[in-house]
């Protein structure tokens, strides 16, 4: 999926939109990618001189990816909300040039609470891994 498709299935727009393609992997599984240009929003304190993606941007990552998992599901009045983080772990440091790739598999769902694990990489590198869990909350649900 480009960036349009993925547009149709999540609600984020720029400059939160995270994930610039995506793959869905079978019925349970996705693959999404980013390109991390260094103009960035969160770049611009996060350190001057030493620019490095926060961690919490890389768990939004994730989940954005995840996403493309659920586009079946997805639609203008649904929003996922992310409901608990756990193990997250950051092996390697994220910098601006860098093409992320994000892997996603859902491990659990019981509608509208889903369990995944994410992992995200850079080349072969293992930067970010964790567990993640959102609902999909309709706007009459808020």
């Amino acid at each position: 999926m480009n960036i349009d498709e993925i547009m149709e299935i999540l609600p984020h727009r720029k400059p939160m939109l995270l994930v610039d393609e995506a793959i869905l992997e079978g019925e349970d599984g996705s693959i999404g990618y980013y390109q991390v240009k260094g103009d960035e929003f969160f770049l611009q304190g996060h350190f001057p001189g030493n620019p490095i993606v926060p961690g919490v941007i890389l768990c939004e990552m994730m989940a954005q990816a995840a996403c493309v998992i659920f586009k079946d599901k997805m639609n203008e009045n649904v929003v996922p909300v992310y409901t608990g983080l756990d193990k997250v772990r950051f092996k390697n440091m994220v910098k601006p040039g860098d093409r992320v790739c994000i892997h996603t598999k859902l491990t659990g769902a019981h509608h509208p609470l889903y369990k995944l694990h994410g992992e995200i990489f850079v080349g072969d590198k293992l930067c970010t891994s964790g567990d993640f869990s959102f609902a999909l909350k309709t706007e009459e649900g808020n």
